[in-house]
């Protein structure tokens, strides 16, 4: 069973993508900041991390240049709802820092599994 790592401050968004990825059966691991991110993937070995771009502690701009330094086959899947800018500047970042796929919050949620379901399989 693929293993995902969620990081978001927002509990009620970590919650929903926790449920949502376990009910379609994939086992869930959850962080509230990249700092917490990093060390659970360091930790625990997963297949994919969906992250947030803004949040304290550590953003996902940082989250995912520290996880792709370390682990450059990592993929990263971004979410963000925008900040001060919006969240089409974010997500453009985070793509060129390669994260494979970008949503905006809402999330769309048949959107994002195909997604993971393209990384995941084989």
């Amino acid at each position: 069973m693929a293993r995902i790592l969620i990081i978001d401050d927002n509990d009620f968004v970590r919650n929903m993508l926790k449920e949502t990825m376990e009910r379609a059966g994939y086992e869930v691991e959850t962080a509230v900041n990249g700092v917490e991110g990093v060390e659970r993937f360091r930790k625990i070995s997963c297949d994919l991390v969906i992250t947030d771009l803004i949040m304290p502690e550590k953003e996902g701009i940082e989250t995912i240049m520290d996880l792709k330094k370390d682990f450059p086959a990592v993929k990263i899947i971004a979410i963000s709802g925008g900040g001060r800018v919006g969240p089409t500047n974010y997500l453009k970042f985070a793509e060129m820092l390669g994260a494979a796929y970008t949503f905006t919050k809402p999330v769309d949620r048949k959107a994002l599994l195909k997604a993971v379901k393209v990384l995941l399989q084989p």
